[in-house]
């Protein structure tokens, strides 16, 4: 789970939460994505579609956005909703920077963890895995 609010990630293991990370989001975090480009992070319920061991971003799990009632209301906007939302670890060459990057929201709307943490997610977190992002 997601709590955008709060820039929490949980983990959960038979509906209890054993892992909580610190997380940086869009640089415009409030509201749910709605169109390519907003620098939102998406909200509303998802799935770990795959994993990238060599993407621009420290390892990455892919998620199911756009969902069909994403691509509605993008649709209703006259907007593409865009995609290639993904829990991230830190740019690669960027590694120095750890925990401060939470400091500021600064993805293009995906959900950004330390590499350290991005680890832990990348053993823990199957594809399928269901994914809840909550204002």
């Amino acid at each position: 789970m997601v709590e955008k609010s709060k820039r929490l990630l949980t983990l959960y293991h038979n509906n209890q939460p054993f892992l909580t990370q610190k997380i940086a989001l869009g640089r415009n975090p409030v509201g749910a994505k709605t169109c390519s480009g907003d620098y939102k992070t998406p909200e509303g319920r998802y799935t770990v579609t795959g994993r990238n061991p060599a993407s621009h971003y420290y390892r990455s799990l892919r998620l199911s956005y756009p969902n069909a009632s994403d691509i509605a209301k993008a649709r209703k906007q006259g907007c593409s909703p865009g995609g290639n939302i993904a829990i991230h670890g830190l740019e690669n060459g960027y590694e120095w920077v750890g925990r401060t990057h939470r400091d500021a929201d600064w993805t293009n709307g995906c959900i950004a963890v330390t590499n350290q943490e991005m680890d832990q997610l990348w053993r823990l977190i199957p594809n399928g895995t269901p994914v809840e992002i909550r204002p």
